[in-house]
């Protein structure tokens, strides 16, 4: 542990649990709050996660609407290039704050805050490392993904070829905003160029942003914390249902999963939210869709798993839920595309699927029909991940030898 105090401002969009990203950003401020540390956690958007009620945080909630449920959609374009508000809210909390011993972590900023928040803390001096848990720092849609085609995109990010493809997952006109966005970072907000310091969370990720990140960029290599107490590992076999945790998005191949589910006629649930709701239940109306969840239900939902299936069809950057139910002896089928492959060794704690191959991964599901194979899958799991767990002690840490090195070295 370093034997150091700081003040730590956590920004984050959400001041609640919705993903992976808010997973972690409010997980590590609570950590950072028992280990002694000040911690101001900057959002725009409420509810407030319980987590977050601890002496040593401070919480600054903009009471905002996410961009895209503002019913007021002239706010929500304008408020999403750049958002007045937030810039002023930050520099206020910055004028009070001493530069040598404060660090600003950035988790994510792109569904209510936009890069105003990142140009105040660059202006004013302050430290700042970012959590890389998408591409919004290089690419508009955040992906790497078409979304018209339903494939990854290797085209070069606010290229000509970028620009006048039509990528959105909605329509031409919200990816010129995007791109409109995307320039606005890049010219006034100063990212990705005027973020000197980066962790990030998986070797895919790292992989397919660093050609993008500033010459000289710091890079910290820490893996996203999972907080599971150990105990004894779930009758996997004795469970029916196929679990998927998070957005519900195209992009996360949640359309491609429900269609598969429908024709083997699994019972499948899907814990989280979001704009595809409503075609989910319709093309599998025995799909259970719980909403976003407690830490302590999705808990349940793991109790209550035959497995784990993440059918991502973009570089998902790990994959949170995977290490999660593997601290509980559940096993995972994961798309060979995205970073969750760098947690499953394949055909002994899960399998891998060929992304977007129906009939592949429909075989994947197949073959956990067989109770012995998911009771063997399991196990591994399980055995496998106490002997590393990633913890939310370590995660900690990780995190504050990174903020020694940056405070000291900058």
């Amino acid at each position: 542990m370093v034997d150091k105090f700081y003040t730590v401002v956590i920004i984050n969009d959400f001041a609640y649990i919705n993903g992976g990203a808010a997973a972690v950003a409010i997980q590590s401020a609570r950590a950072l709050a028992e280990r002694g540390h000040q911690i101001i956690f900057f959002a725009a958007v409420g509810q407030i996660a319980s987590e977050l009620r601890h002496q040593n945080i401070t919480i600054h909630c903009l009471e905002q609407f996410e961009i895209l449920k503002d019913p007021n959609r002239l706010r929500a374009v304008m408020q999403g290039i750049w958002n007045f508000k937030a810039e002023r809210e930050i520099k206020k909390i910055l004028l009070k704050l001493n530069p040598c011993t404060t660090i600003v972590h950035l988790h994510g900023w792109t569904k209510a805050l936009s890069s105003s928040v990142i140009q105040a803390v660059v202006k004013n001096k302050f430290h700042l490392v970012c959590t890389i848990h998408d591409y919004f720092l290089a690419c508009p849609n955040g992906g790497f993904f078409n979304y018209q085609k339903n494939c990854i995109c290797h085209l070069k990010p606010l290229s000509m070829k970028c620009i006048f493809t039509n990528c959105d997952s909605r329509n031409y006109l919200q990816k010129l905003w995007r791109v409109k966005r995307q320039f606005v970072q890049k010219i006034f907000g100063g990212a990705p160029n005027k973020i000197k310091n980066y962790i990030t969370i998986s070797n895919l990720s790292e992989e397919i942003i660093k050609p993008y990140l500033p010459k000289g960029a710091q890079i910290f290599r820490i893996d996203n914390p999972i907080s599971i107490e150990k105990s004894l590992p779930v009758q996997v076999e004795k469970n029916q249902a196929f679990v998927y945790i998070g957005r519900l998005a195209k992009e996360k191949g949640v359309l491609f999963l429900v269609k598969i589910a429908a024709k083997l006629k699994i019972k499948i649930i899907f814990v989280g939210d979001g704009e595809l709701k409503q075609q989910i239940q319709s093309i599998y109306p025995d799909a259970i869709i719980t909403g976003w969840v407690t830490t302590a239900e999705i808990s349940q939902h793991l109790n209550s798993a035959r497995a784990i299936i993440l059918p991502s069809l973009w570089y998902e950057t790990q994959g949170l839920v995977v290490t999660e139910a593997a601290a509980k002896g559940v096993p995972a089928i994961v798309s060979d595309q995205c970073a969750a492959t760098e947690f499953v060794d394949n055909g002994i704690t899960g399998f891998w699927f060929e992304s977007g191959d129906a009939d592949d991964l429909a075989a994947k599901i197949s073959l956990f029909q067989n109770d012995e194979t998911v009771k063997k899958l399991g196990f591994e799991a399980y055995s496998r991940y106490w002997q590393y767990p990633k913890s939310v002690a370590e995660h900690v840490s990780l995190l504050e030898n990174c903020y020694n090195n940056i405070l000291s070295n900058n």
